[in-house]
């Protein structure tokens, strides 16, 4: 079994929602497609992708529906979470009954008993660190701080001896953070997340190992439409 991830894939399959993503630059062009046939060559039934948030443009669920669908239709288990521009994310129980090879993450894990592995996550904030940081932004820092150790509660109810971190904005920049201190106070491993475009902004998140966590940057652009691998059970053992 291997577990891969990508974030942002910025879907907008329905008729009503016209966002088409190759104006932010080549590394966007026909990327759903490319997408596709990457994922279809790297990933099996028995594998998981992780999908870090930015899923779809859609205002409401309706109009994520086409978006959903497609990927339903993929290869694997997905294990989606929230990014800022998943403005149709709605009901977290209305989601899970949806698809039942797609787990929509948001204060739970999801549980892999044949590897004893959590995947927990959550969309996370902007640090303080960032230009501009406002008391808005503070609150909110706070409670995404919430979500995640509720993500890793449930990680460690299930007795979960491995756990792989997922979310949409970046951990830190290069410092700790209270996001990285609460992923170690938890035994995280490994820690993927997106929402940073463009080779400036890719400079902004941190990255490989930082007090025994392994970092990735796994949005679209960065990785070339192609889900990264993170996680392969043969080489584990």
């Amino acid at each position: 079994m291997k577990i891969y991830a990508i974030a942002d894939l910025h879907l907008s399959f329905d008729e009503r929602i016209d966002k088409p993503m190759d104006v932010f630059g080549p590394g966007w062009g026909d990327h759903a497609e490319r997408v596709k046939v990457a994922w279809n060559q790297l990933v099996t039934e028995d594998d998981i992708v992780i999908i870090a948030g930015d899923i779809s443009w859609g205002l409401k669920l309706d109009e994520a529906m086409a978006d959903l669908d497609w990927i339903h239709e993929l290869p694997g288990q997905k294990v989606l979470l929230r990014g800022n521009h998943d403005l149709w994310w709605c009901r977290i129980q209305y989601l899970r009954t949806l698809y039942d090879d797609m787990h929509f993450l948001q204060n739970d894990c999801y549980y892999v008993e044949a590897l004893d592995l959590a995947i927990c996550g959550s969309r996370g904030w902007p640090t303080p660190d960032t230009v501009s940081y406002t008391e808005h932004d503070e609150k909110m820092y706070l409670r995404e701080q919430g979500r995640l150790r509720n993500s890793l509660v449930e990680a460690k109810k299930k007795g979960a001896s491995r756990i792989i971190m997922a979310m949409h904005y970046p951990p830190a920049k290069v410092e700790e953070t209270e996001f990285t201190r609460i992923m170690k106070e938890y035994g995280v491993t490994k820690c993927v997340y997106g929402h940073l475009h463009g080779m400036v902004a890719w400079t902004n998140g941190i990255k490989g190992e930082h007090g025994g966590i392994d970092y990735k940057l796994v949005s679209l652009d960065y990785l070339g439409a192609k889900p990264k691998l993170i996680y392969d059970s043969e080489q584990e053992k």
